[in-house]
């Protein structure tokens, strides 16, 4: 890394207010998310790791955060980290300034031990320099099945305290959505991407599982994750909720849910990329399971 006499070089500074506020100036500027609702929702991730360029004035001109994302991928556990809040602003691109921080990122992961580092991005080709290869992801659409059995639910409210403890606690004991592909944990993010949904329906199935989903236009039923220590049938969540849809898409592999649908090919701008050298990659369809997007 090339030292500079107008910046200094900064990680590990999330106990530092100004610098968190500088942070979220930054990803404000950069991408138009207002990432201080974390502080609502609990604080942002404590395993993160931030590592950024900072100007005189105290303002943030350079960052990539990492953060340990525990996965199971084909059924095994894999120790992972993923990378997100990366940006640079518009001022300071072409000095070298993404490279630097990117660089320290990855070599924090190499001496931390992760088997694998993740990141979601709109520009693959930037990545792939860096040891990163793109993993297409699917969605799964089919008929509703019938014949569930109807639990009791209650409709969550993000903007009470209560069920953002609830949410917390079900997100801490969670069992993964999928043995194809899916985080073990993911409970900051899941809290922001629900805040950030407006059209988000969470509903607590039978006192200790969370249903994530939405209505589509054509009258379809959208999945978007579960949280709990169980995964309920698809057809038990249906009935539980009191739907007869008129077909089902379910953004992530339906291998728990005694359902299968037909696996399409993700149209999403934004792409999935793995950086790993000793772990297989998945074998079947599968997709990140939206609330978890990082």
């Amino acid at each position: 890394m090339t030292l500079r006499e107008d910046i200094s070089f900064r990680s590990h500074y999330f106990d530092d207010p100004a610098a968190w506020r500088a942070l979220a100036r930054l990803l404000e500027e950069v991408f138009g998310i207002d990432v201080t609702l974390l502080d609502r929702l609990g604080g942002p991730d404590p395993t993160s790791v931030p590592f950024g360029w900072f100007d005189a004035a105290g303002a943030c001109i350079a960052n990539v955060t990492a953060f340990s994302l525990p996965l199971v991928v084909e059924g095994t556990e894999v120790r992972a980290a993923g990378l997100q809040s990366g940006a640079v602003r518009p001022d300071h691109r072409g000095q070298g300034l993404y490279r630097d921080v990117m660089k320290a990122a990855l070599d924090y992961c190499d001496a931390e031990g992760f088997a694998a580092v993740a990141l979601l991005t709109d520009t693959p080709g930037l990545y792939r320099r860096h040891g990163f290869e793109a993993l297409a992801q699917h969605r799964f659409s089919g008929a509703a099945p019938s014949g569930g059995t109807a639990r009791p639910t209650r409709r969550l409210d993000i903007a009470l305290e209560a069920d953002i403890a609830l949410l917390r606690r079900l997100l801490e004991g969670r069992r993964p959505v999928s043995d194809r592909f899916a985080p073990r944990r993911q409970m900051e993010m899941f809290l922001f991407n629900a805040y950030l949904m407006p059209g988000l329906r969470l509903d607590l199935m039978d006192g200790d599982t969370v249903i994530a989903w939405q209505s589509a236009k054509d009258g379809g039923f959208e999945l978007l994750d579960i949280v709990g220590a169980r995964i309920p049938d698809l057809a038990d969540i249906l009935a539980s909720l009191r739907i007869v849809p008129s077909r089902v898409l379910v953004h992530f592999a339906p291998d728990r849910l005694s359902w299968e649908g037909e696996a399409l090919p993700d149209v999403e701008d934004l792409v999935l990329m793995l950086r790993a050298k000793s772990i297989s990659r998945p074998a079947r369809p599968f997709a990140l399971p939206p609330m978890s997007a990082f």
